[in-house]
């Protein structure tokens, strides 16, 4: 069964997000993924906006000191979340999801999650598992903290993983100054630069 996997995150490049299919180290990462037992690329990659809202929090990951990203469990009027869509089997997705929550096996059933809208796989980083309706016959999913928005402190993240969604952002279209833009206002970056400062932090 083909599904979407849909990221908002580092893995919105696509390039760091074949390190998940094919296994590798992502530029940034101090971390090797695994990869995926079938390692056939995604069958269709599409832009997507997400009305979800997006922030930081963590205090360290595999980037570095600082946070990563993660969106709120609900939709919200205004929310608009860049995000890109991967088209791969359920079967990749699983290992996906395994690989972001850093364990060897989840019983991921894409059915169940589809039937109750969200699923909580475990109490990792990106635990829950979120339904995000079809596009062309297939089902979408994504991944975000099993905790509500606003539990934890929202944190400022590393240039190193800022960087690697920018890369991302501009694959799909956005110009620099629409990436700044875009991440000012958001939660663990809100108040901590200034326009200028963002832009030097992302891109010097």
């Amino acid at each position: 069964m083909d599904v979407w996997y849909v990221s908002y995150g580092s893995n919105i490049s696509k390039k760091r997000f074949s390190c998940y299919i094919e296994g590798g180290i992502p530029e940034g990462s101090e971390k090797k993924e695994r990869g995926c037992k079938d390692t056939t690329p995604p069958k269709e990659i599409k832009k997507v906006l997400l009305p979800y809202p997006l922030y930081f929090t963590k205090e360290k990951s595999k980037w570095g000191k600082g946070g990563v990203a993660f969106i709120g469990h609900s939709p919200h009027k205004d929310a608009k979340t860049y995000a890109r869509k991967y088209l791969i089997t359920d079967e990749q997705f699983g290992e996906v999801v395994e690989q972001e929550n850093n364990v060897d096996s989840l019983n991921v059933d894409v059915q169940e999650i589809i039937d109750k809208g969200y699923a909580d796989l475990t109490e990792g980083w990106y635990g829950r598992v979120i339904y995000l309706g079809k596009e062309e016959g297939a089902p979408m999913f994504t991944f975000t903290a099993p905790d509500t928005m606003g539990t934890h402190a929202y944190t400022t993240p590393p240039r190193s993983y800022l960087s690697m969604i920018s890369s991302g952002l501009k694959e799909i279209g956005l110009s620099q100054e629409e990436i700044v833009a875009y991440f000012l206002n958001k939660p663990g970056i809100e108040g901590s630069f200034t326009k200028d400062a963002l832009y030097r932090y992302i891109f010097s």
